[in-house]
């Protein structure tokens, strides 16, 4: 086949994923796991791809970032694709309204604007060249456009910083701090005599002050919570450990001569 040549060239480059992609997905000769998927089906796979990506930053994984990176341009490549097949874009198109963008968001770069402005006016000016395609895009309310497919955590943020930006805020620290007490103080007494839907609710209330707090504090709450994951991970992995030099397992050990090795984990660090 005449794409042969560029499939098997190691310096083919972006032409070559695309011709990879492109017979991946052939009906009569592809792959049929591929050819089954639809956007759906991978949206999930690119959002993984994504946090792997952000994983390999935090490790300072700098031998692993490139194959991360590659996932996940394989997944907008996989999109691209699907897309094509249906008429809707190409990638190039994809490639194209991405330049365009951020051609048009940097005028200071690629106008007749000047540089010599601080990051914190650049901020400003970008969110409102975006507010500006919003209202393009007959979005009118402030909160429209937060993509509903981000994780919850972050997307509470996101609305958040966005309705900040019309004055609904907290102007001092310390009312966040008072609002979660008080959803704290729900989310006790929905426990003790409210439904499970009920407590859930409460639950939901607690960790969205929590985002607020961490917008407050300029703390990206993902990172954060990713940082503590990987304490965690660390922490019980030193009580596993120490554990099997006593020729035992977690499930063998009491809670107290776990929380003592923790303690231990935690003194080392």
């Amino acid at each position: 086949m005449a794409g042969d040549a560029l499939i098997h060239d190691p310096r083919g480059g972006m032409p070559r994923l695309l011709e990879i992609m492109r017979r991946l997905r052939d009906p009569e000769t592809g792959c049929p796991w591929d050819i089954e998927q639809d956007f759906s089906t991978i949206a999930p796979y690119t959002i993984e791809e994504a946090y792997e990506v952000a994983d390999a930053i935090e490790r300072e994984a700098w031998d692993e970032l490139k194959g991360e990176l590659g996932d996940l341009l394989f997944q907008s490549v996989f999109h691209a694709q699907m897309a094509s097949e249906k008429g809707l874009f190409s990638f190039d198109e994809v490639a194209d309204t991405m330049s365009d963008k951020m051609v048009a968001r940097h005028p200071h770069v690629f106008g007749d604007e000047s540089r010599d402005k601080s990051a914190e006016q650049q901020t400003a000016d970008w969110e409102a060249i975006k507010a500006a395609e919003r209202a393009g895009k007959a979005q009118g309310g402030a909160l429209d456009g937060v993509a509903v497919g981000l994780p919850a955590l972050l997307r509470a943020f996101k609305l958040q910083k966005r309705a900040a930006r019309v004055g609904f805020d907290w102007p001092e620290v310390d009312q966040v701090l008072d609002k979660i007490s008080e959803e704290a103080r729900e989310l006790v007494e929905a426990r003790e005599s409210l439904p499970q839907d009920k407590i859930e609710e409460e639950m939901g209330d607690l960790l969205f002050v929590m985002a607020n707090l961490a917008r407050h504090l300029d703390v990206d709450p993902e990172a954060a919570l990713r940082r503590a994951n990987g304490k965690f991970i660390r922490r019980f992995a030193s009580i596993e450990a120490a554990l099997a030099e006593q020729g035992k397992r977690p499930e063998d050990a009491t809670l107290e001569e776990m929380d003592a090795l923790w303690d231990a984990a935690k003194a080392a660090e």
